[in-house]
């Protein structure tokens, strides 16, 4: 493998971005035989280099100055809360962080690793068999996957072997198996390793929610609980509960990412090629503009344009960057709000999540700087799909969890004492360190439905460095986002009391309240260009090869119909996975449309 500034001889294959997506496409399609050349717009990441102790634990330089995220100053995207808004630009990274150079997001996130209920696929059908077609608020775009869990769960089970995943099952085969999560759907193996073990804080949440009579389970999570050597050959060590995942390069390769898991066998292979600072500007289009013939890029090292031709076109960017990439190329119909047609920009979707705070009494201490991204305990009370949402009064979900990640000095100075507490002299600095001594957060992760006037399209105003339109992102929380976390919510306070907690900070969504870009919900960003079965309603067949162009195969969060309670990334890899397994299977055999509309 070498990183090259120039095109190489035309690759079989371009693969757009060097994330988690990416990389699992890159590594299927060389082991089928083609040669593949991946193109990255920031610089090469390793965790030899970006994982050195003890930079790599610098809060200044992860959190605050966010080394690893996506600069904004050359591209970036505009938002506002409703159509009749004018939209600004994004010009301070904060509500999100998207990654960037090899590695991507795969590189700073924190290693929740989940799947999806059943119904997370077939969410439509769910709904209106349980709850009847006028459950569904009129303007919510509600979508199946047209997928399966049955025909996930093998991909869904290399991934995990692949990431070096820790946790316990429930059940596998059928059989009960452990104390994992009851409400989980069956499994055909084990993770491959066994489950982290609990912080405190974690133990005592464990301990008060079954107490209330929920029922917690470790969360899945890509930290090594072990030595482990996935079966790529790449090794992973075990997880010391640093308390520096979300954000960091992991310095003892416990994290799994692309740099970690994947990519060390990928540059061993003479068929993979690697070209970062990379800026592609369009997918490129053969006459009929049913094909792609490959793509356009500006080299950043020399600032020159560059076109690499290519049979097989993979776009496995960011979510935001794969909806900006189809619009800028003019692939697929733009969606439009009004008439509700068009596919590219629909179905937007985020993540609703607030973060609770309960405080134990003094001689209880919840050591904080411990922790480890993904480690923690969950209840899946309020995600599952027996729960009687038509009494409940909303579409969706949210598991409960403490993940205790570790909280660092710096923003444990900035977020202490609670609603009302004082910020400056004595009494901010005892309430600072009561908070980091005695407390605790507990979260409520729910998902987010899709909506008519909830989209992406192109900003008509604001251009970026390479005079193209900005994404303009218009999104804001909506009833049912608020009657869901609010109903969760309020299930905290009985886990609380069950703690024996001295104080609690509730925090919910409440009516009427905008999306702020300003305050970090997660980088859980969805849709845009969806799945489905119908192109009218997507952009992508089951496969998630474009409707429109057949060699084109768009990968990434960006194809889910609708948000979820969990966090997107064990999907992104299964789908990923299922992809690449039926274009080695179907596509290459017989180029073209592999599913007719």
């Amino acid at each position: 493998m070498t990183d090259q500034t120039f095109p190489p001889t035309k690759p079989d294959v371009v693969v757009i971005g060097a994330g988690w997506a990416g990389s699992i496409m890159a590594k299927e399609l060389t082991e089928a035989g083609l040669n593949v050349t991946m193109l990255e717009r920031g610089h090469d990441h390793s965790t030899a280099v970006e994982g050195t102790y003890p930079g790599s634990i610098d809060e200044l330089r992860g959190a605050v100055r966010k080394r690893l995220f996506q600069k904004l100053a050359h591209t970036s995207l505009t938002i506002r809360n409703k159509p009749n808004e004018t939209a600004l630009p994004y010009r301070q990274l904060a509500a999100f962080l998207p990654g960037e150079g090899v590695g991507g997001a795969g590189l700073h996130w924190s290693g929740c690793h989940f799947r999806v209920t059943e119904d997370d696929l077939r969410l439509r059908s769910a709904t209106i068999e349980r709850y009847g077609q006028k459950f569904i608020p009129k303007d919510m775009h509600l979508q199946d996957y047209g997928i399966s869990y049955k025909e996930l769960e093998p991909f869904f089970d290399k991934a995990e072997k692949v990431f070096g995943t820790s946790g316990e099952a429930s059940s596998v085969q059928g059989k009960k198996t452990g104390q994992g999560n009851i409400f989980a759907p069956d499994r055909s193996d084990h993770f491959p390793l066994p489950a982290m073990a609990d912080t405190f804080s974690a133990s005592v949440f464990r301990k008060a929610a079954s107490e209330a009579g929920f029922h917690p389970y470790s969360m899945p999570a890509a930290n090594a609980s072990q030595p482990y050597t996935n079966p790529y050959g790449c090794q992973m060590g075990p997880c010391n509960f640093c308390g520096y995942c979300s954000g960091y390069a992991c310095y003892l390769y416990s994290k799994a990412s692309p740099n970690v898991n994947i990519l060390p066998a990928l540059r061993q292979d003479k068929r993979f090629n690697l070209i970062t600072q990379a800026q592609v500007l369009e997918i490129m289009l053969d006459d009929t503009r049913k094909r792609a013939t490959g793509v356009r890029y500006i080299d950043l090292k020399t600032e020159s344009e560059q076109i690499i031709e290519a049979d097989l076109v993979i776009l496995s960017a960011f979510q935001l960057n794969n909806v900006h990439l189809m619009l800028t190329s003019g692939i697929g119909k733009p969606y439009d709000p009004v008439s509700q047609t068009g596919t590219i920009g629909r179905n937007f979707t985020y993540q609703t999540i607030t973060s609770s705070r309960v405080w134990l009494p003094e001689n209880r201490f919840t050591n904080q700087f411990v922790g480890a991204g993904g480690g923690g305990v969950a209840i899946d009370d309020f995600n599952h799909s027996g729960l009687d949402r038509g009494k409940a009064g909303f579409i969706g979900g949210s598991p409960i969890w403490v993940n205790q990640a570790g909280l660092k000095p710096i923003t444990a100075a900035q977020n202490s004492g609670g609603k009302g507490a004082p910020r400056w002299g004595s009494a901010y600095k005892a309430a600072m360190i009561d908070q980091y001594k005695h407390s605790l957060a507990i979260d409520a992760h729910g998902s987010n439905m899709a909506y008519r006037d909830v989209y992406l399209d192109l900003d008509p105003t604001w251009r970026n460095a390479y005079g193209q339109p900005m994404l303009r992102m218009t999104f804001t929380w909506k009833d049912n986002d608020i009657r869901m976390n609010q109903f969760v919510v309020n299930h905290i306070g009985d886990i609380a009391q069950a703690m024996g907690a001295t104080k609690t900070s509730l925090n919910s969504l409440h009516p009427g309240q905008p999306f702020d870009s300003r305050v970090y919900q997660t980088t859980h960003l969805n849709g845009g260009v969806i799945l489905g079965n119908n192109p009218k309603t997507s952009a992508l067949n089951r496969y998630l090869q474009s409707w429109d162009v057949s060699n084109l195969f768009v990968i990434g969060s960006s194809a889910f119909p609708q948000g979820m309670g969990y966090n997107p990334t064990g999907l992104v890899a299964a789908l990923a996975y299922w992809s690449a397994y039926h274009i080695r299977q179907t596509y290459l055999r017989n180029p073209g449309p592999m599913v007719h509309a």
